[in-house]
């Protein structure tokens, strides 16, 4: 790392020198404040979409092509020269104490001092992380103490020049309406309860107010995401048959419409009689009238079982709307997700990774476009969808739902995404997952592929439940894997061999087991492009390829 220090912080070492403390709760806020007020970049005058991101709307079939990865403008708030005041600003002992360990990290030259100072500013940053996160709700949060969280940086001196003006060119606001999230908005939708925080093993605890309001909103929170499940299931299905009987019903129309047709004769007085071929017409036309019965019968269940959820929601609402605003319930959320987050963090940069919490030029080396900034990784996501179509759906009732998972982005320097949730507890049909990326990995497609490939997995896991080792793509695999006699996690294997199947088997490069190809082309299918291009490539793809043929034909498939 450059041992030069910035102007900003020898300044503040100055002040540190004269004076025993920090002295950040009587920073001008005002003064701060104002210059975040007039930006366009976080402004609270300007107002976001409507939470499209929020929602789960079945009836897309991929992401929207991201045009633009970066802002032609600059965000003025990296050239702040009061930025690290600010970000500390009204933090208390919390910023006291990671100031006093980074200044002494900055200053430092004995390398074993540095490694102390290291992992002292490791829980340092988390507890200044627990200061600022529950503000994220708060519509005048500074624009610094956001960047804080989003990106890990401090103090914009640390990167160079260059690094800092592509961060300064990140679009800040969420215009993509995908579920991808930065920390800070992670948060904020968590304290203001436009989402439910992560599960975890532990029992959460809830928090009595003076009525047990806290309690009852929670419990209305979970009767509502189980009926979102019931709801958009039914109209779904409800869709499907509706058009599956408005087809049979255009047949239908056409045969009639063949079977009264009568071509005059003679003297064109008379019409003719029917014909053999209208004749076979009466059969078919007598069974679809059957199954047009059958599926109005499953319309009106169908229908009938949306109303009754719909009623169930509208009446849920209401009774949410009319609770009165619980902080102290949302602030618990927050704190409690924040320890949630650290371990994700933990667990994205492994036992022997570099754990520093700073965005520092120092360990920081990704391009532009292999840093995982939200319009990166969508487009990787869509790439990924468009080699494997599935790897976003769940199967229910023999549909295929396609629900993009929340992805949060963290801001450490690991190399491995990871699902932290396969789908929500009170809502397995349409809710969805959790997968959590790196943002500084050396390569963040790998990274996004081991995050989509632990979501592979325990989605098919949670399919097969007790049988998860027997049947479906987990147990197939796991029929390999025992019968090779591996040793260790079979999930880690998967994820290997997932990451070699996206990367090397898609352009027809054969890095896998034969039974292991077998499995995955099975149940994880290529695009009809790409199995098309394979099947030229190799005789292995090719009987691969015809396999699915002779399943199709056999109505096995």
């Amino acid at each position: 790392m450059n041992d030069q220090l910035s102007p900003e912080i020898e300044a503040l070492l100055a002040e540190t020198a004269k004076k025993p403390s920090f002295g950040l709760s009587k920073i001008d806020e005002d003064e701060n404040l104002g210059f975040q007020k007039e930006n366009s970049w976080g402004s609270p005058k300007i107002d976001e979409k409507k939470d499209s991101h929020l929602e789960v709307d079945l009836s897309l079939t991929g992401f929207k092509p991201i045009t633009e990865f970066f802002s032609s403008d600059l965000n003025p708030v990296f050239s702040n020269p009061n930025y690290y005041k600010t970000a500390l600003a009204g933090e208390t002992e919390a910023a006291q104490r990671f100031h006093t360990v980074l200044s002494k990290y900055l200053t430092s030259k004995d390398p074993k001092d540095r490694s102390v100072f290291r992992q002292q500013l490791n829980t340092l940053y988390w507890e200044l992380v627990r200061s600022i996160a529950p503000k994220t709700v708060s519509l005048t949060i500074e624009e610094e103490k956001k960047m804080l969280l989003r990106f890990g940086l401090v103090l914009p001196s640390l990167l160079t020049n260059e690094q800092k003006d592509t961060f300064a060119r990140v679009f800040s606001k969420n215009n993509t309406g995908e579920p991808v999230y930065y920390v800070d908005e992670w948060f904020r939708d968590i304290g203001n309860g436009k989402m439910t925080p992560s599960a975890t093993d532990e029992v959460r605890p809830i928090k009595k107010g003076s009525g047990g309001g806290s309690a009852e909103a929670q419990r209305l929170r979970q009767l509502i995401a189980k009926n979102d499940g019931k709801l958009q299931t039914a109209e779904r299905m409800l869709t499907a048959r509706e058009r599956e009987r408005s087809m049979l019903e255009i047949e239908l129309k056409s045969k009639v419409d063949k079977f009264c047709e009568h071509p005059s004769y003679g003297n064109d007085i008379h019409k003719g009689f029917l014909t053999e071929a209208q004749k076979k017409l009466v059969p078919s036309i007598g069974e679809d009238l059957k199954n047009l019965l059958k599926i109005d019968r499953e319309i009106q269940s169908y229908f009938e079982e949306y109303t009754d959820a719909k009623e169930v929601a509208e009446s849920l609402e209401v009774k949410i709307q009319a609770m009165p605003e619980d902080c102290e319930v949302n602030t618990s959320d927050i704190l409690q997700e924040i320890d949630t987050v650290r371990q994700m963090a933990k667990m994205t940069v492994g036992r022997q990774g570099n754990h520093f919490p700073l965005l520092t030029r120092e360990f920081f080396h990704c391009m532009p476009r292999q840093t995982g900034y939200r319009e990166n990784v969508i487009d990787l996501m869509a790439k990924i969808e468009s080699i494997d179509p599935g790897a976003f759906c769940r199967v229910h009732k023999n549909n295929q739902n396609r629900i993009v998972p929340y992805v949060l982005l963290v801001p450490t320097y690991g190399d491995s995404g990871m699902c932290w949730e396969p789908f929500d507890r009170y809502n397995r049909v349409t809710s969805r997952g959790r997968i959590v990326v790196p943002m500084y990995p050396r390569n963040l497609e790998i990274a996004l592929l081991t995050a989509v490939a632990d979501l592979r997995w325990q989605v098919a896991k949670e399919k097969a439940s007790y049988y998860w080792m027997e049947e479906g793509l987990t147990g197939q695999y796991y029929q390999w894997f025992y019968t090779q006699k591996l040793k260790g996690d079979v999930k880690e294997y998967f994820i290997n061999d997932y990451i070699l199947w996206m990367t090397k088997e898609s352009e027809g490069v054969q890095r896998l087991e034969k039974e292991v190809r077998g499995v995955f082309w099975r149940h994880m299918p290529f695009s009809q492009e790409i199995k098309e291009k394979l099947r030229t490539r190799s005789l292995v793809y090719q009987e691969l390829y015809q396999r699915d043929l002779n399943r199709a034909m056999s109505d096995g498939y």
